[in-house]
This record gives C-alpha cells, sequence and structure tokens, in this order.
C-alpha cells in the first residue's frame, strides 16, 4: 500500500527514488536540496512535492523521512531533525541511502522515538532518467519497523530487498565500488593503452567493450574459473613481463594497478595462487631492477 515521504537530499538517488514512488502511487511532501533552484528542480522531476532549501519541520509531516545525502552530510541531518522534531519523530520511519553507512547514525532520531534504518540500492545513478530498479538489489538493515519500510519501498520498485548485518555494510559497498567505480577505472585505462598503441578512442572503445561484456557473460554462465581469460590465466609470464615494459612511459600507476590487478587475480582465480603469486613477484623484482639501474644511468 502506496505511504507519504519526504526526501533530504535530492539528488541523483533521491530524485529518481521519489519519481518512482511517486509514480506508484506514494505522496511525496518536502523535497530538500542544498539550493531552493535545485529542490524546485528535483521537484519538477519527481513530479510532485514541496521544495525546500533546508530542513524544515514540513519533513515531519510524511510517514517516511528518507535521507539520500552524500555520507558525510547523514549524521548532522539526522542531529537536525531531533533537534526540529522531538516528539513528532515518535512513531515514524526515517531512511537513509548510503550504502556504506549503517542506522547507528541515525542514533538521535531514534532517541525521538523513530524507526531507523538503511536501504541502498545496488544501482548505478546518472542524473538522467531513472535508471532500471526491477530486479535490483536493495540492501537494508535497521529497526524492525524500518526494515519492513524499505522492504515495502523496495518491492513496489520491483526490486529485491536482502537484509545486511550493519557492521558489514563497509563490505558490501567496497564490493559494489570494485564492480562499479573501479571496473570503469580499468576500462578508461584499457582504452588509454589502446589508443597510445595508435587506435582511435572511439575504436578502441568498440573494440574493448564486446571483449568486457563476454567475460562478464560467462562468468555469470559458467563462473569464475571458466570465464578467465589472458596470458595470466595461461601461466604466460614472458608476456605479463613484457605488457609491464610496454608500459614503462605511461604514468606509474598503470603499471602498479596492472600488478595489483595481477595479484589480485592470482589470489582469487588460481587453483595454485601461491606459485602463481611468487611468479608474478620474480616479474615484479626483474622491472624493478631495471627501473633502478635505468634510473641510476648503469
Amino acid at each position: 500500500m502506496p505511504g507519504t515521504l519526504a526526501i533530504i537530499g535530492a539528488g541523483r538517488v533521491g530524485r529518481a527514488l521519489g519519481r518512482r514512488l511517486h509514480e506508484l502511487g506514494w505522496k511525496v511532501g518536502a523535497v530538500v536540496a542544498r539550493s531552493e533552484p535545485s529542490a524546485r528542480k528535483a521537484v519538477r522531476f519527481i513530479g510532485a512535492g514541496h521544495a525546500h532549501a533546508i530542513v524544515t519541520r514540513q519533513v515531519l509531516l510524511t510517514q517516511v523521512i528518507l535521507i539520500a545525502s552524500p555520507d558525510r552530510a547523514v549524521a548532522g541531518i539526522a542531529h537536525e531533525l531531533a533537534r526540529i522534531g522531538a516528539e513528532e519523530l515518535s512513531g515514524k520511519v526515517v531512511l537513509h541511502s548510503s550504502g556504506a553507512l549503517n542506522s547507528e547514525v541515525l542514533a538521535p532520531v531514534r532517541g525521538c522515538g523513530a524507526a531507523v534504518g538503511s536501504m541502498h540500492p545496488l544501482q548505478s545513478f546518472s542524473g538522467v532518467g531513472v535508471p532500471p530498479l526491477e530486479g535490483r538489489v536493495f540492501a537494508i538493515e535497521g529497526d524492525a519497523a524500518a526494515v519492513r519500510a524499505a522492504r515495502q519501498i523496495a518491492r513496489a520498485l520491483g526490486a529485491i530487498p536482502v537484509r545486511i548485518e550493519g557492521s558489514k555494510k563497509p563490505l558490501y559497498h567496497a564490493a559494489g565500488a570494485l564492480a562499479a567505480g573501479n571496473v570503469l577505472a580499468l576500462m578508461e585505462a584499457a582504452t588509454r593503452l589502446m589508443t597510445a598503441a595508435g587506435m582511435k578512442r572511439r575504436e578502441s572503445v568498440r573494440a574493448l567493450l564486446p571483449l568486457t561484456r563476454q567475460v562478464l557473460e560467462n562468468f555469470e554462465r559458467l563462473g569464475p574459473r571458466a570465464a578467465w581469460t589472458g596470458p595470466l590465466s595461461r601461466k604466460d609470464y614472458d608476456v605479463v613481463a613484457a605488457h609491464l615494459g610496454a608500459m614503462k612511459d605511461l604514468p606509474p600507476e598503470f603499471t602498479q594497478a596492472y600488478e595489483a590487478v595481477n595479484r589480485l587475480a592470482a589470489l582469487v582465480l588460481a587453483p595454485d595462487s601461491e606459485a602463481m603469486l611468487a611468479e608474478l613477484e620474480k616479474i615484479a623484482v626483474g622491472r624493478r631492477s631495471r627501473v633502478k639501474v635505468t634510473s641510476t644511468g648503469g
């Protein structure tokens, strides 16, 4: 059954969730953003709500208050809500959408009688439109009433609510960072290697994306070891060394990342990880020796 919702922090996540919930029949009340123009823009995007540039008592008029602000602002917002809300928070549900923080950051409003929790959609939000939420995981935790509300919201959106221990949220969020932001960094680095080899950027992206997609499809269908590809999977250490040699004129972060990712791959993918890590260390020692000799003019 649709409920009532106030949104504090109407950025990419807050706007997207607000719009979809409004479309599903939820009544959106106060919409708080960093400035009045930003709040009005968010209200237009959502299609409902009342714009505010600061947290006011208007947010207390709904049953659910969603804090979708940057992590660094959540604790301050909780204290401000407790300051202005007092006994009016009793019986309400306050959720935040941080992936790394747990519900303890909302302790000030819990002290006023609100049920607190966190609800994090494991999805990338670009700020352009609303991304698909159907079938996506929403990690939830907190007080019983808050967890019930978070489950209701997730299921209304067609998402899959998954309960997770509050103390484990940083691990959960680190997994998402590896699978999304860090993969993007690797893709961009690979694209730059292609362009350094003489290909145009568009050609490089077109060449790499199908390769990456196929590996991910194989990972889903066959599992990690069967999907593993490349010279390291074949123990072709001479090629690995050649890769590092070819990157010597690039910023050092390229070789450092390549070595670190190879070590991680050896640890999590190789059946004989210790032996592979030892071979990678030999390559690293050899490379450092050559760099040292070159830098000293020997």
